[in-house]
């Protein structure tokens, strides 16, 4: 879970996850915060990729492991 705080008083405005861009008015400053999630890090982002069943590629194989 992610704290969402206003970019101009630090209001906590949220505790999201989940999202990909949001945007979200603070009721103290009236500040329109537009956030979006931050990406996956590099080694992240090729872990998932090396894990991810390759069913679209070799069908026989990876998908009747699934």
């Amino acid at each position: 879970m992610h704290e969402i705080r206003c970019g101009h008083c630090d209001r906590k405005l949220a505790a999201a996850s989940g999202f990909t861009e949001l945007q979200i008015k603070c009721p103290r400053c009236r500040t329109l915060n537009h956030l979006k999630a931050p990406s996956l890090p590099p080694e992240r982002r090729e872990h998932l990729h090396l894990s991810t069943p390759q069913c679209h590629s070799q069908p026989s194989a990876a998908c009747s492991q699934a």
